[in-house]
Parts: structure tokens; C-alpha cells; sequence
């Protein structure tokens, strides 16, 4: 079995302003990092409207493409812009999350990494916020959930910023478990640990600003890993970033490239334990070039020697 990498020059075209650190050099700079990888290399599809709407309502997508410019920047929010090529690279986004999940619950691949930019854990059913549209992650759980007929999809979030956008796309969701490790305090301001959702589906684990690797094994092999395991997925999808780095200029955790890969190896490690090693992994935030390629790398690295 291989390692599926979805991905799309689409990501190349979602333009921000100069100095924004959502920049087109991540995925420059992520995708050169794997050029050499051994992988089922994919195209990511354009995603529907019928699939976007799994989470999010038709007006606020007729809204986002009414705003979507023909050159320049619309800007959303503070730091969320429009660009043209903006909302063809989130459909891609959306698509080639639905396409890695249709491919590992197909058997066809063991695992998969989507990696597209926008990001999308932070955009809420009716709101973009955070560099974000759509919620990529959670698209795909329902997706898995409702046209594949899975009974249980767990997300786990390890971006350093609290995934509010998932929290609030599964919140009412019985049959998923979204799980978000995250610095504490920092934007958006969301993910304490009394947020556990309208079906005790939500687990957050904030983590101290300056706290390192270490830290964040102890916490996941208390909390986040028993809590999987007792909630039994048949599918694991991952919320990838990797601004809890060291190096990344937004945050301040301290995870070195191996803390990237062990969380990755756990997790591949429950899932073949409780979901016939099914993973899916999409790309979140990571703003240092440098680090985003090594700890993407490493996570991707981590995947592939799942699944072999």
C-alpha cells in the first residue's frame, strides 16, 4: 500500500497581499521538500456546491463568489483576503480532501496528505476568518459520514491555533470526535476545555505558551489518545499544521520536527488498531518556510512508513 500527495497548481493562485504569511512559498516550499517522496501523486478535484453544503449554507457561498474579484483583493476580515484565484484553489482544497477520503476508505491507497492552501480550519459555517473559506477537515468527515456510510470519523487538529471552524461544523455532529491541541492563549481565542460540544463529541486540549514536545506527548498519551481509541474511528483525519514549531513566527510552542512525526506515527498507530489504518491528512497553517518543509516532510515521511 502507498501514500497518496493531493495537490494542485490551483494553491499556486490563491494570492494575498505582500508580507501576508499565508503566501504562495508554503506550498512552493512544501511540495519541493517532497519532490522526492515515493508517492501516489494526485490531482485535486474541484469540489461542488452539493459537498460544500455538507457544512456550509448556499448563501454564504453565493456570497464569497459575489465578493471574489477580478484582480486585486476583496479582503473579508482582518487578514482573509479574496484573490481570483482564491476560490478555485479552497474548491480544490474541499476536493481533494472528499478525493483522499474516498481513496483510503476505498482501499486504494493507506493513507493520504492533501496539500492545498487556503487553509480551512478556522472558517465557520457562515463566516471566513483566520486565512480560511471552507472547512476542508470537516467536509470531509461529513462526506465520510454521509455518502460512504462510516459510522464514526474522528478529526484531530494539531495546527497551534485552536480549529474553531471545526469545532463549529462538527459541534452538533454525534458521530464525529473532533480533538484540538493548541496554544493557550492565542487568536482565535476559542478551545478551552469546557467546549466539549452538544454531544460530548469535542475534546480540546489547550497547551502554555513556550511549552515544548515533550509537554505535548505527555498530554496526547493521557488524554487525546485514550479518548480515540475509546471512541474507535473508522476513519482519522488530520488537521495539519505546523506553526506549532519552534520556528514559526505566529506562536509560541516549542515542537521540533520529531514531535511531528511521533504525533504522526501515533496516530497512524490507533488507526490501525481501531480504523483499518485509514488516515487522511490536510494541510492547516506553518508560516516559517524552513520548518513547514521539514515538519511536513516528517509528517509525510510518518504516513508513508505507516503504509507500507
Amino acid at each position: 500500500m502507498a501514500t497518496a500527495l493531493i495537490t494542485h497548481d490551483a494553491a499556486l493562485r490563491h494570492e494575498t497581499p505582500p508580507g501576508h504569511p499565508e503566501r504562495i512559498a508554503r506550498i512552493e516550499h512544501l511540495l519541493h521538500a517532497l519532490a522526492g517522496f515515493d508517492l501516489v501523486r494526485v490531482a485535486a478535484q474541484i469540489a461542488g456546491d452539493e459537498d460544500i453544503e455538507r457544512c456550509h449554507p448556499a448563501s454564504y457561498i453565493g456570497s464569497l463568489e459575489g465578493h471574489a474579484p477580478a484582480r486585486g483583493f476583496h479582503q473579508v476580515d482582518g487578514d482573509t483576503f479574496l484573490s481570483p484565484g482564491s476560490l478555485e484553489a479552497a474548491r480544490r482544497g474541499v476536493g481533494g480532501v472528499i478525493e483522499a477520503v474516498d481513496m483510503v476508505v476505498g482501499g486504494k491507497v493507506a493513507n493520504a496528505f492533501v496539500a492545498m492552501r487556503p487553509p480551512g480550519h478556522h472558517a465557520e459555517r457562515q463566516k471566513s476568518m483566520g486565512f480560511c473559506f471552507f472547512g476542508n477537515a470537516a467536509i470531509g468527515a461529513k462526506y465520510a459520514l454521509d455518502v460512504l456510510g462510516l459510522e464514526r470519523v474522528a478529526v484531530v487538529d494539531f495546527d497551534v491555533h485552536h480549529g474553531n471552524g471545526t469545532q463549529d461544523l462538527l459541534w452538533h455532529e454525534k458521530r464525529a470526535l473532533f480533538v484540538s491541541s493548541h496554544q493557550s492563549p492565542l487568536w482565535p481565542g476559542s478551545g478551552e476545555p469546557h467546549e466539549t460540544g452538544a454531544h460530548d463529541n469535542v475534546l480540546n486540549v489547550p497547551l502554555p505558551p513556550g511549552s515544548d514536545g515533550a509537554r505535548m506527548r505527555a498530554v496526547y498519551e493521557d488524554r487525546v489518545f485514550p479518548r480515540l481509541k475509546a471512541f474507535a474511528p473508522e476513519l482519522i483525519i488530520v488537521s495539519a499544521g505546523f506553526d506549532a514549531h519552534r520556528a514559526d513566527p505566529l506562536a509560541n510552542l516549542n515542537w521540533e520536527n520529531d514531535d511531528f512525526a511521533w504525533v504522526t506515527e501515533q496516530l497512524c498507530a490507533i488507526a490501525a488498531e481501531v480504523s483499518s489504518g485509514r488516515v487522511v491528512s490536510t494541510l492547516e497553517g506553518g508560516y516559517d518556510l524552513q520548518a513547514l518543509s521539514e515538519a511536513g516532510a516528517a509528517h509525510v515521511a510518518a504516513l508513508m512508513e505507516a503504509g507500507r
